[in-house]
């Protein structure tokens, strides 16, 4: 393998550059943490573990987060 060539997993690991690297498409939404969060566990979820599974639930847990905290709001709203 030349140097070149050579995996960066520091700064261009290979589960976030499939096309767009997955920070440059949170950004362009302008997207906060937990919304982040989410696209990047669905994301890379195929291509960093041997199963897909626990990156799709830390990716459940934010979701479920997100949504706890929007509820909370709204119902903050209506009172």
């Amino acid at each position: 393998m030349k140097k070149k060539d050579k995996i960066d997993l520091i700064n261009h690991p290979s589960h976030y550059t499939k096309g767009i690297e997955t920070i440059e498409y949170i950004q362009s939404w302008s997207m906060d943490y937990i919304r982040g969060n989410i696209i990047k566990y669905v994301t890379r979820s195929p291509y960093k573990n041997d199963s897909p599974l626990q990156d799709l639930e830390k990716a459940r847990w934010y979701l479920e987060y997100l949504i706890a905290e929007i509820k909370e709001k709204m119902n903050a709203k209506q009172k």
